[in-house]
């Protein structure tokens, strides 16, 4: 028997099952230059993979629209223009080729500061083990092929690997790599499947058939566990599963505290599906709708059709309130179709509000998409990063600019559309009572607002210890906030990571905060402490 002990929980849950190992083959790229003579065969060789995988992510499109970002970059002239110049110029071989395209194209996401970017260059390794795999000739492991319910332990999954998966055999799930932002931990939620990510050495550890019990709250494992260890797993999954059974019963209560506040509870999401999983857990809407991924997982800057087309169905499914937040890109979170000039602190620098007011253009076209979008739903504008009033007063210029061009086409979008703003510096924090006087709601932006106020970058490993939503001068800094938003009578919300932790809810509640926005598989406990408090 042998316990380990792991800090990455994607998705909560208790679990005693077999291990089913999912290991990849070898897909080793061959090394070595390649004479002029055979560069026409290799760049055929590409452009027949290219063709393979393509049709195959097209059909994989039609069923789940990750497959669809996929498709795009398996597409992607960047990535076809890097390989035939490897093997053109470079005199590289089609796998050596493709294998440092696909390097230099994650590099990119993998540089970025944003934990979710950070996981898309899990995408770009995707869709090149694809290529890889047909070049080699080999297949990929199936899990059409599961016939037991398991434990299933693997390296990494993809959203390729995942689509055949079989709920009702897949009990829980052990990565070595990972983590909870990437889509093994989406899909781990939205399934409700127990999973712990970056789990090193594990495959190494356990072989197919070995028992296995896994707590992902706690982040515990058992391997070969004793008769007295599997007494206790069994006994903790019952509680578990009468626990959720009880946070289930609740979903249909209005959530209000014991005093009889009514409290919105919403999630946030980052496309159609994300609000689709949330909408089961009895949310009041999406309180953070995160435009920018619409934009970073393309192939150029989605036109005013094609996010006027996304935002509506979204519109569609939410039961009260979406909350779009306009772009917040930039600095640490970069575009494959625009060069963005390096800094050397991307969060103090050019992102969010700042680069929509200087490309106004691009700007219009979103708030054009989302005040047509409002005629199918309540939707609500919240504009990112904003430090002064002025900028907060030209953001809005722009949008009476556009709402003025819509009713001169005749086009219909609700006229009372709220506008608000993320709280998310020092600076929006100090001046909250004058910008309360000219929004209609504060959401509170606890990440940045926290690594700001601490002066703690929260991706650095030496300093992480010291990033601490609940240091008196980040309580003392959302109390200011609150306060100032209902001096002058406006919701005033929350969608960082605090607005769903146990620890926080109770002091939230206390301090008055109206609104709470979070991941969907948070709402169900958020929602019971709201009826306790």
């Amino acid at each position: 028997m042998e316990d380990i002990r792991v800090e990455k929980t994607a998705s909560r849950g208790i679990v005693i099952a077999p291990v089913y190992c999912y290991r990849e083959p070898d897909l080793t790229p061959e090394t070595g230059a390649v004479s002029q003579e055979k560069v026409a065969s290799e760049t055929e060789k590409f452009e027949n993979a290219k063709k393979s995988v393509v049709e195959d992510l097209a059909k994989l499109a039609e069923k789940n629209e990750v497959f669809a970002a996929h498709q795009e970059i398996a597409g992607d002239f960047m990535l076809g223009e890097s390989v035939l110049t490897k093997i053109r110029e470079e005199k590289k071989n089609v796998q050596q080729a493709l294998d440092e395209a696909i390097k230099e194209i994650a590099a990119i996401f993998d540089a970025m500061e944003d934990s979710y970017m950070k996981e898309r260059a899990a995408d770009v390794r995707d869709v090149g083990k694809r290529f890889m795999a047909f070049l080699k000739g080999v297949r990929l492991p199936d899990f059409g092929s599961m016939e037991r319910e398991a434990i299933v332990v693997a390296r990494d999954l993809y959203p390729s690997d995942t689509v055949k998966m079989k709920a009702a055999y897949v009990k829980g799930i052990l990565t070595e790599e990972g983590g909870i932002t990437s889509h093994v931990s989406i899909m781990a939620k939205s399934m409700d499947i127990p999973t712990l990510v970056g789990v090193k050495g594990i495959l190494e550890k356990v072989q197919d058939g070995m028992m296995v019990c896994m707590d992902a709250e706690k982040g515990t494992i058992v391997l070969e566990p004793d008769e007295a260890a599997m007494q206790d797993y069994a006994a903790r999954k019952a509680a578990y599963e009468k626990e959720r059974q009880e946070l289930e019963k609740l979903r249909s209560q209005e959530p209000r505290t014991k005093t009889g506040k009514r409290i919105y509870l919403c999630a946030n999401a980052g496309n159609v599906n994300d609000v689709r999983g949330a909408i089961q857990r009895g949310i009041d809407g999406v309180g953070l709708f995160r435009s920018e991924f619409l934009y970073m997982e393309n192939t150029h800057f989605p036109t005013e059709e094609e996010q006027f087309l996304v935002y509506r169905e979204a519109a569609k499914l939410v039961p009260q309130e979406l909350t779009i937040r306009t772009l917040d890109i930039g600095g640490d979170k970069e575009l494959p179709y625009f060069s963005f000039e390096k800094e050397e602190n991307p969060f103090l620098g050019w992102r969010a509000i700042r680069i929509c007011l200087e490309m106004k253009s691009m700007f219009k076209e979103q708030l054009r998409a989302i005040l047509r979008a409002s005629a199918f739903g309540k939707v609500r504008i919240m504009f990112p990063m904003i430090i002064s009033l002025d900028e907060l007063r030209e953001a809005k210029v722009v949008l009476e600019g556009c709402k003025a061009e819509l009713r001169a086409e005749g086009t219909v979008f609700d006229e009372e559309i709220e506008v608000g703003m993320m709280i998310e510096t020092p600076a929006s924090v100090l001046m909250a009572e004058e910008f309360a006087k000219e929004v209609d709601f504060f959401s509170i932006g606890t990440n940045d607002l926290t690594q700001y106020l601490l002066a703690v970058d929260r991706g650095n490993k030496k300093v992480a210890s010291r990033y601490d939503f609940m240091n008196p001068a980040v309580l003392r800094a959302i109390r200011h906030v609150i306060d100032a938003g209902h001096r002058a009578g406006i919701k005033v919300g929350m969608c960082g990571e605090m607005a769903g932790n146990p620890q926080a809810v109770p002091v939230l509640l206390e301090m008055g905060l109206d609104e709470f926005s979070m991941s969907a598989g948070s709402i169900d406990y958020v929602r019971k402490l709201v009826l306790e408090n």
